[in-house]
């Protein structure tokens, strides 16, 4: 307890159990009550260390505040209460109460001040992650579930070997800035990369969140990936290798939306993108980097939720998720497709929405330290964003050519969700400030300078001409993007089988060996041993001493002669 106040994980647990236990009335008021019991937890807890424990001989700090966590925990709260509102009369309940321990796991991670309470955590969010997966109920929902649970607790594994390296050598499990530099740390780094969907390892993310619920998705959009961004910030902030990761991130995951039909899988890629520009941020390692890793974290979370809420009411009214099949939806789902087009012109950092004021703060962070390549990079990848996120999504979903198809809007609960995100994306992109005061670091900075306005609307205006000059090469066919993952899908698999069917065939050549033996010249010898042999039978005592002196002397002679 804190104050008299529990922790805000435990009370979003609390509200998963009794989502499960209650019904109707009382279930909806529990759905609602719980995330805004636990925002007001989370403003509860001072900075420092705020509860201690002993585990296995070790100090431990479930509870520990400042202001970076309190940023997240924060929007991670907002979350669960929009999602919630967004699934409540659509999701089934086990769905909405794994999503709420899921997000639990996300608050304990936020606030854990020892490696051992983030452990247990992570892990728990690999697991109800995986249940809400699995709550798509198609076979492809079970089959996306089994292989992202297998990478996550793959993940944790690696992370708990540099955890217990890092203890063990230290002394200490407390949470403090690292540096890879030993086989520790790289495997804490490793793990965290893994949650972050940092490639290699980065096709679970596009695999899974696409076979969810529509509802699902939402919650999946927006704990896992962030809460490995937080992990890095405090873990570790100026690796300089992270800016390298990042920065393949981000070109990655414009490439494969690029080249992606589903449109779930296209949003899906983005995250992959736009978490890269957070590794970027956090390997620079500045305060306006780090400042910029989680304002941009903050803003993600928003628009990149409300994209998948747009894409969910499309595949909850229609049925369809493949872009091919989509368009011309903009005549009965108007306001869907305005919130659609707000989200996506926030993840481009459009001006006056809230990816504009963010992700600028990553962009000036490289400026200033002289990063002159990496300024450059993240500009050209800002231009992808709008071709991949804020032109091809909207526009193939509910433009494009008539599919003949006819859906109702979002209902009111799913319309006021992304409503709500809605807002956010704008109130954030024309007054930032409320955001600046949560951030880590004191912040000196102005987004509108007329300069750099004009920069990123010549950059994305430009990008979108060239969309529209390049539209017959961008309409989506029916085809199959391979990623990394068909080496363990496809190869690894196919190998396996030829090395079953190899030592099956080599099982039954050894066996027809041994008979060929036993028929042939071995049944001699078979026989001589057998009980009526020359070798098998029982011999008198005085033939046994005979052999025993025959053979002793042949040992003799052969040793000295």
């Amino acid at each position: 307890m804190i104050d008299g106040v529990p922790p805000p994980a435990f009370l979003l647990l609390a509200g998963a159990l009794l989502i499960g236990l209650t019904r109707g009335y009382l279930r909806t008021a529990v759905m609602f009550l719980a995330p805004v019991a636990a925002l007001w937890a989370v403003w509860q807890v001072p900075d420092g260390v705020a509860v201690t424990a002993q585990f296995l001989g070790y100090a431990i700090e479930p509870v520990e505040g400042s202001p970076v966590r309190r940023l997240f925990a924060s929007i991670f709260t907002i979350m669960a209460f929009t999602g919630a509102l967004f699934a409540f009369r659509q999701a089934r309940w086990f769905e909405l109460s794994a999503a709420y321990a899921y997000a639990a796991g996300a608050l304990g991670v936020c606030f854990a001040g020892d490696l051992i309470t983030l452990f247990l955590y992570w892990e728990l969010m690999a697991i109800f992650s995986t249940v809400v997966v699995w709550c798509g109920g198609t076979p492809q929902a079970r089959a996306a579930g089994i292989r992202y649970a297998i990478m996550h607790l793959l993940g944790g594994v690696i992370l708990k070997v540099g955890i217990e390296g890092v203890v063990i050598h230290t002394g200490s499990a407390d949470i403090r800035p690292l540096l890879a530099t030993n086989f520790d740390t790289w495997m804490i780094l490793i793990g965290i990369l893994i949650n972050a969907a940092a490639p290699p390892v980065s096709a679970w993310l596009a695999d899974a969140y696409p076979a969810s619920s529509p509802t699902g998705s939402v919650f999946l959009s927006a704990f896992t990936t962030k809460s490995a961004v937080l992990a890095l910030i405090l873990l570790f902030p100026g690796e300089p290798v992270l800016i390298w990761v990042g920065l393949y991130m981000i070109f990655y995951g414009i490439v494969y939306a690029l080249l992606e039909n589903d449109a779930r899988r296209i949003l899906a890629y983005s995250i992959v993108n736009q978490v890269g520009f957070m590794v970027v941020a956090v390997g620079i390692g500045t305060e306006l980097a780090i400042n910029g890793a989680a304002a941009h974290a903050f803003a993600h979370i928003i628009y990149k939720a409300l994209l998948f809420m747009s894409a969910g009411v499309v595949i909850y009214r229609t049925g369809v998720t493949r872009c091919s099949d989509l368009g011309g939806l903009f005549r009965t789902m108007p306001l869907t497709t305005v919130c659609g087009i707000i989200g996506a012109l926030a993840i481009s950092s459009f001006p006056l929405t809230s990816g504009f004021t963010t992700k600028t703060l990553i962009s000036v962070a490289a400026e200033q330290q002289g990063l002159v390549l990496v300024y450059f990079a993240l500009a050209a990848a800002s231009a992808g964003v709008f071709l991949h996120a804020g032109i091809k999504f909207p526009w193939f979903v509910f433009f494009q050519k008539d599919s003949g198809m006819r859906p109702k809007d979002a209902p009111w609960n799913m319309g006021a969700a992304m409503v709500i995100l809605a807002f956010l994306c704008i109130f954030l992109g024309v007054y930032p400030e409320p955001l600046w005061a949560l951030l880590p670091y004191p912040v000196e900075y102005e987004p509108y300078e007329p300069g750099k306005v004009l920069f990123y609307l010549q950059l994305l205006l430009f990008s979108g001409l060239a969309f529209f000059l390049l539209l017959p090469l961008m309409k989506r066919t029916l085809t199959i993007s391979l990623d990394t993952d068909w080496i363990w899908r496809v190869l690894l698999h196919r190998l396996g089988l030829w090395l079953l069917a190899l030592g099956s065939a080599l099982g039954e050549r050894l066996s027809a060996l041994a008979r060929a033996i036993q028929t042939g010249p071995g049944a001699r010898l078979v026989q001589a041993l057998g009980s009526a042999g020359p070798l098998g039978r029982t011999w008198q005592i005085g033939t046994t001493a005979l052999w025993i002196a025959v053979l002793l002397t042949g040992y003799v002679f052969l040793y000295y002669f």
